[in-house]
């Protein structure tokens, strides 16, 4: 468009030239005539002019209009070379507009590999890193567990500037687990899944958490802070253990050298092979108890479903039932527990003792089916089917398995740690050490007993002192490990039980009993010494039974006929005709004189004679 317009332009100019050139020849003898051109010489030779346009006047208009087109489509393209560049400069500033716009609303366009790879080194350069672990740390105690905190504060005792990390995969700081099957599931709390606080049976308030949160000192200050501290890494796992090289890999691929290491992995519980052969529908219908995040499920479940069925009949099994028990006296849950025993407890206690038990647990509104051994587990229109090897069936909503524990040994290979084939667990020396700089405690360790033998213990207040003895011995104690560590039970606030030493009712028992009085409870007994978790974590020494004590009235030897007869006692486990084990029915603040009685490993004629140590027959 534009050189047509040009074009146009050239001709006008050109026949403006020629017009201009007649005017001049129609006018007083044109100049023209008298030029002496050898154009005009030629023009002449050849006619006349007259009949002939003037040649100057036409070559003057198509310079003329030659001139100014060629002048025109220099200035048109002078033009359009600007526009072009102006084109691109506008399409260029679009462009980078366009890349900020991006930049800042990401889901409104597609990004360009560039400008997102941009994008990314921008946030990287705007958005700090996080802080960083410490790369080394003096002690490293692997397990937020029991074991874990007592070591660190035993560390801390002997060491008060000591510095020390706790690794855990749980995502709590480290607290106690036997509340979790008694007193939480006695709480008037609605909240009490959320702040996890309980009444002790003596009536104080206190949280599961040996600790708040304020205690420990944030990971990535650990190393500079100037008097130590103790750290909790949680939802971490040690999945590589260098003893070597003194060092472990976590399960993010984070490396920490140490100088001092304890495995306190503590245990995952078991499951029946029944349920692991089971569908997907199963296994989702299936607890496992063990976690805090356990308790809240199971609570909350408490309230939800129809009936719950408990596979076991152990100290957490039964336990369990006895709380449920309880809840379901207030709703319309049914509550049923099975086991392969003759009755609660049957590993454990005398089997009077165990149908003494299980009657106490059905009065709690617990369906008890013993002789029940799982042959498989089916889901079918909305309901568990649970089938027992000898034809009985069970419906239920829920399962909870309570069939023991297996110790967490996945660091043994890599480490190549020492496992015991007969109990499970780390094998340790006296010193609960496992290698140079390694030590084990808590429910993972299998250690030397002077008396006992070799045994593993998965209680609360093996995990205390063991713990405590590991954290001594990392800080250059160098004591054995004697303590014959205690464990308790309790049925609810009115039945309880404390135990001592190798408590199987495989072995030959003697049992001692007398009529209870109405403080001879857990509750009572609490509200009395002021305790409340009842376990060895405070060093005590043995308690020397009094000149003073009342007057011996006659007592009962088991068996004996069911009944109220089992109101409190003492129940001795022999072997070749030495006490090696201890319960205390209903019988509190005795445990160390029991806990003598088992170090000095002596024969008794007359055991009889030994129960009025525990002064049983005091009103």
């Amino acid at each position: 468009m534009a050189l047509s317009r040009a074009v146009t332009l050239g001709l006008r100019a050109a026949h403006g030239g020629a017009r201009a050139s007649q005017k001049l020849q129609s006018g007083s003898n044109c100049l023209l005539q008298r030029c002496t051109s050898p154009y005009n010489q030629v023009f002449r030779n050849s006619g006349s002019l007259q009949n002939v346009p003037s040649p100057g006047g036409a070559a003057y208009g198509i310079f003329v209009g030659v001139a100014t087109l060629g002048g025109l489509i220099y200035v048109y393209r002078t033009l359009h070379r600007d526009k072009t560049r102006y084109s691109e400069r506008l399409s260029a500033i679009k462009t980078i507009k366009e890349n900020i716009e991006k930049q800042e609303n990401p889901g409104s366009t597609v990004e360009s590999k560039e400008v997102a790879s941009d994008k990314q080194e921008k946030q990287k350069e705007e958005v700090p890193p996080p802080a960083a672990l410490p790369s080394h740390v003096p002690f490293l105690l692997i397990g937020g567990g029991t074991a874990s905190f007592a070591a660190a504060r035993s560390i801390r005792a002997r060491d008060p500037g000591a510095k020390v990390l706790i690794v855990s995969d749980e995502l709590d700081p480290p607290y106690m687990r036997p509340p979790l099957s008694k007193e939480l599931w006695f709480s008037d709390d609605p909240d009490v899944t959320e702040t996890l606080r309980f009444k002790q049976w003596n009536g104080k308030e206190r949280s599961i958490f040996f600790q708040p949160s304020s205690f420990y000192v944030a990971p990535e200050e650990l190393m500079s802070t100037e008097h130590g501290g103790v750290s909790v890494l949680t939802g971490k796992k040690v999945v590589h253990l260098d003893v070597r090289e003194n060092k472990v890999r976590l399960d993010d691929g984070t490396h920490i050298s140490y100088e001092k290491c304890l495995i306190g992995t503590g245990g995952t519980p078991r499951n029946l092979p029944a349920i692991e052969r089971a569908s997907e529908e199963v296994k989702q219908r299936t607890t496992l108890f063990r976690r805090v995040s356990d308790f809240r499920s199971l609570e909350r479940l408490s309230s939800t479903v129809g009936s719950i069925t408990i596979i076991g009949g152990g100290f957490l099994g039964s336990e369990l039932a006895c709380a449920l028990g309880k809840r379901a006296q207030q709703t319309k849950l049914e509550v049923v527990q099975m086991f392969p025993e003759g009755g609660n407890m049957g590993k454990v206690l005398p089997e009077y003792l165990s149908h003494w038990t299980t009657e106490k647990v059905k009065r709690e509104g617990v369906n008890v089916i013993s002789d029940a051994v799982v042959k498989s587990v089916t889901y079918k229109n909305g309901k568990l089917h649970i089938t027992l090897k000898d034809g009985r069936q069970v419906e239920t909503d829920h399962i909870v398995a309570a069939v023991g524990l297996e110790p967490n040994t996945e660091l043994a290979k890599s480490a190549g740690l020492e496992l015991d084939g007969d109990f499970g667990g780390y094998r340790v020396n006296a010193e609960l050490q496992a290698r140079n700089n390694v030590w084990v405690a808590g429910d993972a360790a299998c250690f030397y007993d002077i008396k006992l033998g070799r045994r593993r213990v998965e209680h609360h207040d093996h995990a205390v002192v063991s713990g405590r003895l590991a954290g001594e011995n990392m800080t250059g104690a160098a004591k054995p490990y004697w303590h014959q560590s205690m464990f308790w039970s309790d049925l609810g606030p009115e039945v309880g039980y404390e135990a001592i030493g190798i408590v199987d009712s495989a072995l030959p028992t003697v049992g001692v009993f007398a009529k209870a009085t109405e403080k001879d409870t857990p509750k009572r007994a609490a509200e009395e010494s002021g305790t409340g978790i009842r376990s060895e974590s405070d060093d005590q020494g043995v308690i020397q039974p009094g000149n003073d004590s009342p007057a011996v009235t006659p007592s009962i030897p088991a068996p004996a006929q069911q009944g109220d007869a089992y109101g409190k006692g003492v129940v001795f486990y022999l072997r070749d005709n030495v006490v090696v084990g201890i319960v205390l029915w209903n019988i509190f603040n005795r445990m160390p004189i029991a806990r003598k009685i088992i170090k000095d490993g002596e024969q008794h004629a007359d055991l009889n004679e030994v129960a009025k140590l525990f002064n049983i027959h005091e009103e």
